[in-house]
């Protein structure tokens, strides 16, 4: 093969990034063939240069000089792997300047500044790929974006977070308290010492949720525009009431049309997941996304949501894709904004729910609690009551109701004499 080589800076050596400088090498020979031109590394910007980057990251080519190493090498395409906001940002957009195109797994800085890397993108002609901004090695974003371009897609429904998703697992298959399994979750490194709230608040979801609604609905999603609950309220009895209803709980991520099709609603919160649905199987620290479209039906993507190797391969790919677009000299697909759909209030979106409540055990106070849910129309689609003494529990399924209404009645509910707490109020998905 004759063809010049394709030069690479790599920004970043952590997990991820020497996991890539591993398959570079590696995997040398193919990824030529594929791309039809080596692909050299000609530099590893990292913040400190002492710090051991394993066997595959050459130490010569080590440098904290990270600007120079975008503009000063004629990189053709720049990973950007270190995360965060600035110099992240500021480096990408030099990289473009500079003529490279990039590849990059940043989902914070996509979600609060993907237009302004897109709009930069496109001047310059360039390429920005991100599949491992999601999901890691799942094969998802490139499908939204490509595969299901002359489809459209209603709703798509995820678990997107793995650090979430086994604390849940854990609190659901052995009684563990949120605390407990949130220790566990540290100690095998899926949750971060010493403040995991970017996991378990829903943060890290709802980055991801707005780049997804982003492709799915052609409309620019920014992350202020995802409303987000995290899991840290959730208790060990919620996981149990779940399991004994039928339900396991999960983090999700809910991007959907609404039903004039009008503007869009994207979420993030803990749910109650019917264990009929696929997503109901998803266990530990996997990722899974659930994709319904109108031509294509339902769609479910699964695997692992994170780890150097599998996030390494998603990122290898892209760089794979825009060596193939550099070679062909075009390049690959542009933002596709153009529906620019409204992002929803929380408020409007329907949603069925759980409900569960201590009652005082008397004639009449399951009359007196169905018509509160008759005066806010929401409809309950089944209850289950249980005596203790002077006391009872109830547990209401309702139909799909607005968040506002649901909010009224629990409202209203919380007046009743009879009513001593509502001990839980969760989402429903799942038939």
């Amino acid at each position: 093969m004759g063809a010049k080589p394709l030069k690479v800076a790599l920004l970043g050596a952590g997990v991820v990034g020497s996991e890539v400088a591993r398959l570079l090498v590696e995997q040398a020979e193919d990824l030529a063939e594929r791309v039809g031109a080596p692909l050299e590394l000609v530099g590893v910007g990292v913040r400190s240069v002492g710090t051991d980057r394993g066997p595959w990251v050459d130490p010569s080519l080590v440098t904290d000089d990270l600007h120079q190493l975008v503009t000063g090498h004629g990189a053709d395409i720049v990973v950007e792997l270190m995360g965060g906001i600035e110099p992240a940002r500021t480096l990408i957009l030099d990289a473009f300047a500079s003529g490279a195109s990039v590849v990059t797994g940043n989902k914070a800085l996509l979600a609060q500044h993907g237009a302004e890397l897109h709009e930069a993108c496109d001047a310059a002609g360039l390429d920005l790929y991100f599949e491992a901004s999601v999901a890691g090695a799942i094969p998802l974003l490139r499908p939204l974006r490509e595969s299901l371009a002359g489809d459209r897609v209603q709703r798509v429904l995820g678990i997107v977070n793995g650090t979430t998703n086994y604390i849940l697992t854990r609190m659901d298959e052995s009684g563990a308290s949120y605390d407990d399994a949130l220790a566990e979750a540290q100690e095998l490194g899926y949750a971060e010492k010493p403040d995991p709230s970017a996991d378990v608040e829903g943060h890290d979801a709802a980055a991801k949720a707005a780049i997804i609604a982003s492709l799915a609905f052609h409309s620019r999603v920014m992350i202020d525009d995802v409303y987000c609950e995290g899991i840290s309220t959730i208790t060990a009895a919620d996981v149990a009431a779940a399991r004994a209803a039928g339900y396991v709980v999960k983090l999700l991520a809910v991007a959907e049309r609404s039903a004039d099709g009008l503007g869009i609603s994207v979420r993030v919160y803990p749910a109650m997941v019917s264990r009929q649905h696929p997503l109901a199987a998803v266990r530990e620290a996997y990722n899974a996304v659930f994709v319904e479209s109108d031509a294509a039906g339902q769609l479910m993507f699964y695997g692992p949501g994170a780890g150097g190797a599998p996030t390494a391969s998603a990122v290898v790919g892209d760089i794979v894709a825009v060596g193939r677009n550099r070679m062909s000299g075009g390049h690959g697909p542009r933002e596709s904004a153009y529906a620019a759909l409204p992002v929803l209030p929380v408020d409007v979106s329907l949603t069925r729910y759980y409900i569960a409540m201590d009652l005082t055990d008397k004639a009449g106070v399951l009359a007196s609690v169905a018509a509160v849910f008759a005066e806010h129309d929401v409809s309950i689609e089944s209850l289950r009551q249980e005596g203790h003494g002077d006391d009872a529990s109830l547990e209401i399924v309702t139909h799909d109701a607005l968040e506002s209404a649901l909010a009224g009645t629990c409202s209203s509910l919380r007046g009743l004499d009879s009513v001593r707490q509502i001990t839980s109020i969760m989402r429903v998905v799942g038939e």
